[in-house]
């Protein structure tokens, strides 16, 4: 209420100002008016009061009445109506009111354009700064999906390089084991060559010069030398045919796979008494030389482990031919063992897993061991078919040894 009162008192007053001013003004030319400066003075007085064109014009044309009115004060003196009927004067004074508010007015205008352009600016900043934060997101997101897929890297080839290294300290020891078991071999050749051989060959000698005496003083004993000195000889060539099926059995380049295995595994039955049930898929004499002699070997090593370490009684063999590949089996009721301890140790005692599992891969194939308590030992060598060997029967023959 205050305050309404207050402008409503400052406006009378503005008017009162405003219409006494104009009145003086009237009686003087448009340049004099610019040049006092009163209606100047009015219209930022005016614009202090928060008035815009609208309101001063008001208040203009309500002066301008009053002036020009016949029941005004200035009515009856003739020189002042004269004056007042000069509206061009009246104007100008007007255009010199108006002044402060119309430039206060552009003024306004060309500070909200710069505003808008200013407001449209920081809009556009906005959406700038709005992208880029979602970029640097991206970005961020991206560094973190490439450290990560970087620390899996360095984990992998770290791993890799472990293993690397496992392998590397492997075949270190396997040729340290290859070495020491040819080493052993020879050595065992050399004892078998003096311990029987030499000794055999030193008794045929032995019984021929005491033929060569008794020819000439009794022919009595001459038939029973003889004898005794041929069993010597089949003896000695007996060994010495043993040894060569112990290095390569002939059977195996001359009559093929099944053969030497069937010679192998009878000699082995007669020697160690463990029963074998050899079961063979038709077709497999096919195959080349280099995979007859990994699956012999094969076989032939996991039965020396059988009759060394399992304490088995039955063992089972199976060669069958499947699609693309050939799976050799060999199963035992003996006790079991800890695979990975054995083929992942640091120092290999049992050289023929390492020896099987070389030779297998090194034709292309794969070889697994399986080994539980009560469910013996299993071994699976598994090769694929060389060309031309895809043809073949799935019969199997059967034979217990």
């Amino acid at each position: 209420m205050i305050y309404e009162y207050v402008m409503k008192a400052q406006l009378s007053g503005l008017s009162r100002r405003y219409l006494s001013a104009l009145r003086t003004n009237l009686n003087r030319g448009p340049q004099a008016i610019r040049r006092r400066g009163t209606a100047l003075a009015l219209g930022r007085q005016a614009l202090a009061l928060g008035l815009k064109t609208l309101d001063l014009a008001m208040i203009h044309r309500r002066a301008l009445t009053t002036l020009v009115s016949p029941t005004g004060s200035s009515a009856s003196d003739d020189g002042v109506l004269k004056r007042a009927e000069t509206f061009n004067q009246a104007e100008t004074f007007f255009v010199e009111a108006i002044k402060p508010i119309e430039q206060n007015n552009r003024v306004a205008m060309e500070t909200n354009v710069q505003l808008n352009q200013l407001n449209q600016t920081l809009r556009q900043r906005t959406v700038e700064l709005a992208a880029a934060n979602r970029q640097l997101k991206q970005e961020i997101v991206r560094r973190r999906t490439g450290e990560e897929a970087l620390k899996k890297s360095r984990e992998h080839y770290r791993q890799l390089l472990e293993q690397s290294r496992q392998q590397q300290e492997q075949l270190r020891h396997l040729a340290r084991q290859i070495l020491s078991s040819l080493e052993e071999e020879r050595k065992k050749i050399s004892r078998e060559l003096h311990d029987e051989i030499a000794q055999t060959l030193t008794g045929i000698n032995v019984h021929l010069a005491t033929l060569s005496n008794e020819a000439e003083v009794n022919t009595k004993g001459l038939k029973k030398t003889i004898s005794h000195t041929q069993r010597l000889v089949e003896k000695s060539v007996d060994i010495v045919h043993r040894f060569a099926r112990e290095l390569r059995p002939t059977l195996l380049d001359d009559l093929g796979l099944i053969p030497a295995l069937h010679s192998f595994m009878k000699e082995f039955t007669k020697r160690t008494g463990i029963h074998i049930r050899f079961t063979a898929s038709n077709g497999l004499e096919r195959l080349d030389s280099a995979r007859r002699t990994v699956l012999y070997r094969v076989a032939q090593s996991a039965l020396t482990n059988v009759a060394q370490h399992a304490q088995a009684s039955r063992v089972k063999v199976s060669l069958r031919k499947l699609r693309d590949v050939i799976r050799m089996e060999i199963h035992d009721d003996g006790k079991s063992f800890e695979v990975e301890r054995v083929l992942f140790a640091k120092r290999h005692t049992r050289l023929g897993l390492l020896g099987m599992r070389e030779r297998v891969e090194m034709v292309g194939g794969s070889f697994a061991v399986d080994s539980a308590p009560g469910k013996g030992t299993t071994i699976r060598a598994q090769i694929p078919l060389g060309n031309g060997n895809k043809a073949g029967g799935q019969r199997q023959a059967a034979s217990r040894l």
